[in-house]
């Protein structure tokens, strides 16, 4: 994670409120910035707009265009390809996991979010460390 959390931004891409609300909370508590989409058909635009994105925490199931769509723009973005995105899923199994992987997402993190070890997550997700977890 850079030195100081708050030169980091994490967007979160989640449909669901109270999902979103619970890592906005935590990520805020960690001094994390974050900002918020609801849908995947806009996440390219949206960041383009942002002047960093360090991290972006994708729903799988969304409305209009669902994760995996919104990944393939982002890698096909040459602003937005190599930053790290993670899967974040309420249907978290195995192959799921493996999908997403296939898929080309930098992490998996399974819903329900443990409140006690989602910010460690999330900084073992900036320093670089892989994160592939079902719960």
């Amino acid at each position: 994670m850079t030195s100081d959390p708050e030169e980091t931004t994490i967007l979160i891409v989640e449909d669901n409120v109270s999902n979103f609300v619970l890592m906005a909370r935590l990520l805020d508590h960690m001094g994390v910035h974050c900002e918020w989409k609801t849908s995947g058909y806009e996440v390219v635009e949206y960041a383009d707009t942002l002047p960093k994105v360090n991290l972006i925490l994708m729903d799988i199931r969304l409305p209009y265009e669902d994760g995996y769509e919104a990944l393939r723009k982002l890698r096909a973005s040459e602003a937005l390809c190599d930053i790290p995105v993670v899967a974040v899923t309420a249907y978290a199994s195995e192959e799921q996991m493996q999908r997403s992987r296939a898929a080309g997402f930098d992490g998996f993190l399974g819903k329900p979010l443990d409140p006690d070890r989602f910010p460690a997550q999330i900084r073992r997700i900036l320093n670089g460390d892989p994160v592939w977890e079902i719960e």
